[in-house]
């Protein structure tokens, strides 16, 4: 009876325990690095198809670099926009499903500059692969 007892426990306590989900998918850290001479408002992120992994980092002064944040999946581009001295900015919409592939498990820095101020077009000059995730 004891070792039923104790092999209850031990099934309970394994199942019970709750682990990241981790999967070769993500998540993945990012933050954005602001590379223009302008300080990025209410930024905005979407970083893969799930439309419920978007983040708003709020303001990114001008050269500077947020903070990250963690996403469930990530690719080499992604969906962001800005205000910009009172006007909206954005890379526009991104094909996920267009044969890129996801980034995984890392932490990375979306590189971010004002492309076409005409047209208010942001542009990612990079996506650099900062560390394995923690």
């Amino acid at each position: 009876m004891k070792k039923l007892i104790l092999v209850s426990i031990i099934v309970f306590a394994v199942f019970a325990c709750k682990k990241t989900e981790l999967s070769p998918e993500g998540p993945t850290d990012v933050r954005i690095r602001n590379l223009s001479d302008q300080p990025f408002t209410n930024v905005i992120v979407g970083t893969s198809e799930y439309t419920d992994d978007v983040y708003t980092f709020g303001t990114i002064e001008k050269y500077a670099t947020s903070d990250y944040f963690r996403f469930k999946k990530a690719y080499p581009k992604a969906q962001i926009t800005a205000t910009i001295n009172g006007q909206i900015y954005t890379t526009g919409p991104v094909n996920y499903n267009s044969g890129m592939t996801y980034i995984g498990q890392a932490k990375i820095t979306y590189e971010v500059y004002i492309s076409n101020a005409t047209n208010k077009t942001l542009s990612i000059s990079n996506c650099s692969l900062d560390a394995p995730l923690d």
